[in-house]
């Protein structure tokens, strides 16, 4: 098998899935709007384009092996209800073609976040009702049922985690399990959601800044570090800050990436305090956000899931949050950037080769031979 990435194209939104060197797929967020699934609309179907790249279990029911949900806005689990089973096993609909979620990845924050300042959406709560529903099974009869596993990422205030032992991803540890399974190929590192003692809890939930942060590393063949992906769903310049504090002295073994998602659909706000609209070319970058999303390796891409980027005061996108992963590009070799809107109606992907990343192009996806190499290149071995 060949580690994978493949970027939907969903607009300003994210839906992202990866495949281990070891055939477990990943889905990172969902956003398979209305539009995308009426026949007689022109926007991309992403539903099918997804189901055409997952395995099917011995009833031939589609599953991801585990599904990760950066934090509840609409634009990252739109069209869950829809296209996924949620509840026991035994109750899916038979020849209804909903995708199984074996494994779910999910922050304990996203079960306090409704409120006034912040409604959850209905695919948001069903997500909210199923993590729970597998979190108390754990509890009751002390593990997690076949296709019906959960991991909780990052710890919650006042002891609320603390008896979830074996499917709790405390906020700095690393993980290479997957659906309850060892995955050599695989291992992700949890650098956010952040609590501190100090904070309050308004601040502990603002839309934004409890957005799960993992960097992923993903073996290709030989090579066990063919790959890094840093994701931060929509986390904000306050979160990126922290985590330069918090792991400055260690940046390159924990920030280093192959590939970045470009957080919160390369908004501006994840580089800087200031209003782009309001303050035009006089807002200031943060260097403490910018280094930390500023640590590529050679040959790195950066990739924007949102729509067109205009030169113009939007945001997200921006233009200037664009230039600004532009120019972290131009501080290694090879570096690309790349919005999603521009690669088509297709997923924008990337095989994981042991050489480092091979973009996928549309034309070539059925030919022989593999497109050039735009990562790092083979190790050499005596």
């Amino acid at each position: 098998m060949t580690a994978k990435f493949s970027f939907f194209p969903v607009g300003c939104g994210d839906m992202t899935l990866v495949e281990t060197d070891n055939a477990k797929f990943i889905l990172i967020d969902v956003n398979i709007r209305l539009a995308a699934d009426d026949v007689a609309d022109d926007t991309p179907d992403v539903a099918q384009q997804l189901r055409d790249r997952l395995p099917t279990d011995i009833q031939g029911r589609p599953y991801v092996d585990a599904m990760m949900l950066t934090h509840p806005d609409k634009d990252h689990c739109s069209g869950l209800e829809r296209h996924f089973h949620l509840g026991p096993i035994d109750t899916y609909p038979k020849d209804s073609g909903k995708i199984i979620i074996r494994e779910m990845w999910s922050s304990p924050i996203v079960f306090r976040r409704a409120s006034k300042s912040h409604a959850l959406c209905s695919d948001a709560k069903a997500w909210a009702k199923e993590a729970r529903r597998r979190v108390n099974q754990y509890k009751s009869i002390g593990f997690c049922p076949d296709q019906e596993r959960i991991l909780i990422l990052g710890k919650d205030i006042d002891g609320k985690t603390d008896d979830l032992g074996a499917i709790l991803i405390p906020t700095g540890a690393t993980w290479s399990m997957i659906n309850g399974q060892f995955d050599a190929s695989f291992s992700a590192v949890l650098l956010a959601p952040l609590l501190r003692d100090d904070e309050d809890e308004e601040d502990l939930l603002t839309k934004n800044n409890s957005s799960v942060i993992a960097r992923m590393k993903l073996g290709s063949s030989y090579e066990p570090d063919a790959a890094r992906f840093l994701v931060g769903g929509d986390a904000e310049v306050a979160i990126w800050e922290r985590i330069w504090e918090d792991h400055s002295e260690d940046a390159e073994n924990l920030l280093g990436y192959d590939l970045l998602l470009a957080p919160h659909h390369c908004s501006w706000h994840s580089l800087s305090w200031d209003s782009w609209s309001e303050l035009g070319e006089d807002a200031e970058v943060s260097t403490d956000a910018r280094n930390a999303l500023g640590q590529p390796r050679d040959g790195a891409v950066i990739v924007a899931s949102s729509k067109h980027i205009s030169d113009d005061d939007s945001d997200p996108p921006c233009i200037r949050a664009k230039r600004e992963y532009q120019s972290i590009l131009k501080e290694i070799e090879g570096g690309e950037f790349i919005c999603v809107a521009d690669h088509g109606d297709e997923p924008l992907e990337f095989d994981v080769k042991p050489g480092g990343l091979e973009r996928i192009e549309k034309a070539k996806k059925h030919v022989a031979f593999a497109a050039p190499a735009i990562g790092r290149q083979p190790i050499a071995h005596g």
